[in-house]
């Protein structure tokens, strides 16, 4: 930290009584520096303070006291974000939401929650089942990611092939603009066009634009009683034209994929008696309810089958369903004890699945790098997973080769580089190759909103 921003700071935390906690031990600031980001391969600095404010009114005067002495925010969630999205910077002024955790109100007759940014994705699920409602969005980290988080970056999850990401949920927030004004956008109907779409343009924005204080999203009854079905392939030809043959016929409540990489680490992890030699294994979940759940999943089988699966499993039983799905959930996990791990969260056209897995297999070998590939194949959303040595300098110089590799592939099969994890640092370098000469109009955006650029400064943009 320069001596000037050494002075900032000191200036800043003698006017931040009314932000709510105050952190500045310098061994509890150390566990604000970064997410869960590829630990050691960005860059992480060391906050001056971190306010954990409880209102809407605490992070006004957090943001007002940065503002004014031109200090960098850096807003926090859980800090379990993947791309380097709540990483800190040197001098900065961490905002954490962790104590913003109220569900506010659930409206059950309009099908509505409104809850602070900090409560936890599985926390306001609760709060729906209580009212005899669903929440939908439901990423992988469901059980500690927070709402706010999920609204920096978008984030989907298993059912978003048919149900959608967080945006398709998201009525209406309240945030703290870069000069501390607080305001609310959006609204509490269904359907509305009076004005821009600001909630849209929030969401995703990695807290670049502004800070969201709370959150308004729609609820929907609960899905039916479901059934579930898992197919293996010989070859990823045959799975890219299954997939392609269900979305065109009908939209499953879910549609997920794993590859053999990935099949074996689950296996080496949690045995489950899966075929390691099979090319792909694809799950698919209907939630149309009693039989009809049944016959949707069959008619998937038998399309698997006629595009080549060499085995299909069907049932309505939901704790066989939960078995059929299990290796699906332990992807990343399965990964992560093969070594330290580099996730990478593209998404392709669905027709072009089969090219994306053959490039990232073809990348792992002239790079001599383990990659598993995982994710959301009802929507091209695909989580290839670069497993390598993090103690080994040239084993890092050819993780992060194949992940660039990846990325490259991606944009040539007219894909993106973020499809929910958010661009954070991870990606920030290489946002320009997907934007081209829109990325001029998305940083006059940031400079309308954020003209000094003290909101999460390096991020996303």
């Amino acid at each position: 930290m320069t001596a000037a921003s050494a002075d900032r700071a000191a200036r800043l935390l003698a006017e931040l009584d009314g932000a709510g906690d105050v952190v500045v031990d310098p061994d509890l600031l150390a566990s604000y520096r970064s997410d869960q980001a590829a630990p050691g391969l960005l860059p992480a600095g060391m906050p001056a303070a971190v306010a954990r404010p409880r209102t809407t009114a605490e992070v006004q005067e957090a943001v007002r006291a940065a503002a004014r002495h031109g200090v960098p925010v850096v807003p926090r969630g859980a800090g379990s974000g993947l791309a380097g999205g709540a990483n800190a910077i040197d001098g900065c002024l961490v905002i954490s939401t962790e104590r913003m955790t109220d569900v506010v109100a659930v409206d059950a007759p309009s099908l509505l929650a409104t809850v602070q940014p900090g409560l936890v994705n599985a926390r306001l699920g609760e709060a729906a089942r209580a009212e005899g409602l669903w929440y939908a969005p439901d990423p992988a980290s469901y059980e500690f990611s927070t709402i706010g988080g999920n609204i920096a970056t978008n984030a989907g999850g298993l059912c978003c092939v048919k149900y959608g990401v967080t945006r398709d949920a998201l009525l209406g927030l309240e945030v703290v603009l870069a000069d501390g004004r607080a305001l609310r956008i959006g609204r509490r109907t269904r359907k509305g066009v009076a004005g821009y779409d600001l909630v849209s343009l929030i969401c995703g924005s990695e807290g670049t634009l502004a800070i969201v204080t709370e959150a308004t999203v729609r609820l929907l009854p609960p899905p039916r009683s479901s059934a579930t079905l898992a197919a293996s392939f010989a070859n990823l030809g045959d799975a890219g034209r299954a997939i392609a043959r269900i979305t065109r016929e009908t939209t499953p409540a879910v549609l997920e994929l794993m590859d053999r990489t990935t099949i074996r680490a689950v296996e080496q992890m949690a045995p489950q008696g899966l075929d390691q030699e099979i090319a792909v294994l694809v799950f698919a979940r209907s939630d149309l309810g009693g039989a009809a759940s049944l016959d949707e999943v069959d008619r998937i089988a038998g399309w698997c089958e006629q595009e080549g699966a060499t085995l299909a499993v069907t049932t309505d039983e939901e704790a066989e369903g939960r078995m059929l799905m299990a290796a699906r959930r332990l992807a990343y996990s399965a990964l992560e004890r093969q070594g330290a791990t580099l996730l990478d969260d593209v998404g392709v056209p669905l027709g072009k699945i089969p090219a994306l897995l053959e490039g990232i297999e073809q990348i792992a070998e002239r790079h001599e790098v383990l990659i598993g590939t995982f994710g959301h194949a009802g929507d091209g959303n695909m989580h290839p997973t670069v497993v390598y040595d993090h103690r080994d300098e040239d084993a890092v110089a050819r993780a992060r080769a194949a992940f660039a590799a990846i990325v490259a592939l991606t944009l040539e099969l007219g894909g993106t580089i973020a499809g929910e994890h958010g661009v954070g640092l991870l990606k920030h370098g290489l946002l320009a190759g997907e934007l081209g000469e829109a990325h001029e109009l998305h940083r006059a955006i940031k400079r309308a909103l954020d003209p000094a650029g003290l909101l999460n400064p390096g991020k996303a943009i």
